[in-house]
């Protein structure tokens, strides 16, 4: 594995037990999801619908927060969407009969206990904490 590589899950690592910074968010997914770390493009394909399988062809659950910084940061950086853009996209998918907007939760806690509980979920917290039983992903461009 190269240098780089080695960099960026060990920076991914870290930002799993200190906050994320007010430009970033700490991606999290279920313990069963085998891989390490995510493409940019295919976590978006995947949290707008585009996709429903990891890149090992494992199942993904995306799952979002209902608003609020976390949520507004994650659209932002890693979705490229508002989140009026976001939520418009998802209604024309759901209206035309294309999709089901992902579950979304009031509350980080509430996020981390649904990914905990369910095999392939994915979604992002503002920052984690060891007792969490979730697993970190790096996301890569």
């Amino acid at each position: 594995m190269s240098k780089t590589r080695w960099l960026i899950l060990l920076l991914g690592f870290i930002g799993c037990w200190s906050a994320a910074s007010a430009q970033d968010v700490v991606l999290v997914a279920n313990k069963s999801v085998q891989i390490s770390e995510i493409r940019a493009a295919d976590l978006r394909s995947i949290f707008m619908g585009a996709k429903t399988r990891f890149a090992d062809g494992s199942h993904a659950v995306p799952v979002t927060l209902k608003g609020g910084p976390a949520h507004e940061v994650f659209l932002k950086h890693h979705i490229g969407e508002s989140p009026d853009e976001f939520r418009a996209q998802w209604r024309k998918a759901v209206f035309t009969g294309q999709g089901a907007m992902p579950k979304a939760f009031d509350s980080e806690s509430a996020l981390i206990e649904y990914v905990a509980a369910t095999p392939g979920a994915l979604g992002y917290v503002s920052r984690i904490s060891p007792q969490d039983k979730v697993k970190c992903l790096a996301a890569v461009k």
